[in-house]
């Protein structure tokens, strides 16, 4: 059974540590993975909370028809959607929180991204179309399989099978753009 579902099921019997380890758990990936919606870490850190207080207030039911972690991902990416069509592109930061949340991505993307050749691959990702980095960091950095990409994305499997094998062209010919030495695509 997996580890986020028999915890949040802890926490729906009133077991608070259940939540904590799911906070613990997936907080972090969560957050790099609203950042590609919002490409701004503070306003992803927001939303992270927001989809842990839509668990807390709310109480969602998790059928089991997915992966927990899956599930949980689609109430964050809602969270962004919903984020996105509330506020304008323009969003004006004070230039005192701009170093904060400068110095907040660069630590957090570091303890994801480690060496130099996971740095270059990064930089390509952020050089594809939000779809193809999508899918490319659910299926890749995540662990999810293409149905559990399909159900967080709204898309069929083979939309996603697809949209999997262009990311993955496009992802090469940005990496062979900068002469960069991979084992497998």
């Amino acid at each position: 059974m997996d580890n986020g579902a028999s915890s949040y099921r802890r926490y729906l019997d009133g077991d608070d540590n259940g939540l904590s380890e799911i906070v613990g758990d997936y907080k972090d990936g969560l957050i790099l993975y609203l950042n590609q919606f919002v490409n701004n870490v503070c306003v992803a850190e927001e939303l992270t909370e927001d989809t842990f207080f839509r668990l807390i207030t709310k109480k969602p039911k998790f059928s089991g028809k997915s992966s927990f972690k899956s599930w949980l991902y689609a109430i964050g990416r809602n969270a962004a959607v919903d984020y996105i069509r509330h506020n304008s592109k323009l969003v004006n930061i004070p230039i005192e929180e701009m170093d904060i949340c400068i110095s907040d991505r660069k630590s957090l993307e570091q303890a994801y991204i480690t060496e130099e050749s996971k740095q270059a691959l990064h930089s390509a990702l952020e050089r594809l179309t939000p779809d193809y980095r999508q899918v490319l960091w659910l299926v890749y950095f995540e662990d999810f399989s293409n149905r559990e990409v399909a159900v967080i994305m709204k898309k069929n499997s083979r939309q996603i099978k697809n949209l999997l094998y262009r990311a993955k062209k496009s992802l090469k010919a940005e990496l062979d753009k900068e002469g960069f030495i991979y084992e497998n695509l």
